[in-house]
Parts: C-alpha cells; structure tokens; sequence
C-alpha cells in the first residue's frame, strides 16, 4: 500500500474518530456515558439523525445549525473531527505500515481529547489518563511482537517511569505550579517519545515546558493575566510530544551537532 493511500485511509478514519470524541470530550469531564444516550441538540433535546450525523458534511450542509429547532451548532465540532483526521494522516505518514502505527494512532486520538478538555475544565480525567497506561504497553508491545523496528519496548517503559518520576518530583515541589494530572499524563507521553529514543524523550520534555513558558510570556505581554493566572498544562505537553514523536530524534540530533562545534 502506498504511503500517501494509507494517509488517506488513515484521515478519513481520523474524521470519523474525531466525531466520536466530541462525544467523549462533551460527556467524560460530566462523569457521563460515552455509550448512552444517543447525541441529541442540547437546545430542542432532539435526538440526531443519522444522516444528520456524518462527520463535518453533516455540520456544512446544516450550516451549522440544528435540523429541528436552528440553534447554532458549534464550530469546534468539525474542527475536532478535521484535527484528528490530520493527525492520524500525519501518524500515518510517520509510520507507514509498521506494527506500531496504532498506538500512535491511539495517542493521537487521546491526546486530543485530553487537550481540548483541559482547555475547558483546566483539567485531565483519570477516565482517559489512566487506561492510556495499559492501552500504550498493550499497543506498544504488540509493535514489538512483530518485529517494530522504529522503537524498543524496554526504554518506552524507563521512559514512561522517568518522566512520571520527574514530573512528581516538580509538582511536589510546587504543587500551586502543576496539577496531579499533569503528572498521570506525563507517563503515558514519556513512554510513547521513549519508544523513539531517547532524543525524542528529551525533546517532547524540553518543548513541554519551552511551549508553556512562551505562551505564559505572551499572556503576561498582552495583559491578559499574570504570573499567578493558571493555565492548563495539557496541551503544551502534547503539542511537544507530537512534534518529539515527528522529529525528536532529528532534532536532538541538530541540537548536539551545533553544540559540538
């Protein structure tokens, strides 16, 4: 299978995972079933069609707007769907065909979820951090049953253990600075840039908090708050990880290269 067929491939079932995580984004910081009941318009309570419900074309021909009663559906619908389907193109393109795809399929999809949570609630649900645990060891290994040659199973598991150590160690110290689940997901990250390398671990790390600091930075500029305004952390540690995950290893690679001239 050519690549660019199996990014396609991958984006279009991307979308349609993105759909289901609207779902789970709206429902899961609520403590509700991602299950039942069906999705229904939140103004008339009508349930949605399932013509009504075919991921972002259902939203532009509805012009975003409930069938039934007109009230304005929000744009972050599609939004969502069409992030998460570049991102399993984008995995898709990374990985190819290899055994590992899934579990990096499966951190996209999360980690989406877990950002535009926390940019909400300003908080990561253990429903989605903890099983991440399991799901990344189960997916990883079987990467490794088949003969992975992108990682090693044994350092995505020191990996994951560090970077959960370090992060504890940080929130410990300064509990008002970072939150405990910061900590859970922290784990999770470090296992999926470890099974990389070790340049990738260092780099989804270093560009968690760079990321977080520029952002702190520009906030305090634009006097929109101040050292004490908090500000979900999620995010910035994904974002880091997703570019650790593409080019951490090259990166690292430059990074020590200039510093050895």
């Amino acid at each position: 299978m050519g690549q660019l067929l199996l990014a396609v491939l991958a984006g279009v079932l991307g979308v349609v995972i993105g759909s289901f995580l609207n779902v789970v984004i709206h429902r899961v910081p609520r403590g509700e079933s991602v299950v039942s009941p069906p999705s229904a318009c939140p103004g008339c309570g009508e349930p949605i069609r399932p013509r009504d419900n075919v991921p972002v074309l259902s939203w532009l021909l509805l012009r975003g707007k409930c069938r039934s009663c007109g009230q304005p559906i929000r744009p972050r619908y599609p939004l969502v769907e069409l992030a998460c389907g570049v991102l399993f193109a984008v995995m898709a393109l990374r990985f190819g065909l290899d055994p590992v795809l899934p579990a990096y399929l499966y951190l996209a999809a999360v980690g989406l979820a877990l950002a535009v949570i926390d940019l909400d609630c300003k908080r990561l649900p253990n429903a989605l951090t903890l099983p991440s645990y399991p799901v990344a060891v189960l997916l990883l290994g079987t990467g490794e049953f088949f003969y992975s040659d992108s990682g090693d199973l044994l350092r995505a598991l020191l990996g994951g253990a560090a970077m959960y150590a370090l992060y504890f160690a940080l929130c410990y110290a300064y509990p008002a600075g970072m939150g405990f689940g910061d900590v859970k997901l922290a784990g999770v990250l470090g296992m999926y840039t470890a099974w990389i390398g070790w340049g990738a671990w260092c780099v989804g790390l270093f560009l968690g908090f760079f990321l977080g600091g520029v952002f702190g930075i520009l906030l305090i500029a634009a006097q929109r708050g101040d050292r004490k305004t908090k500000v979900p952390f999620g995010p910035f540690m994904l974002i880091g990880v997703l570019i650790a995950v593409l080019a951490g290893e090259e990166l690292a690679r430059a990074y020590l290269g200039a510093t050895s001239v």
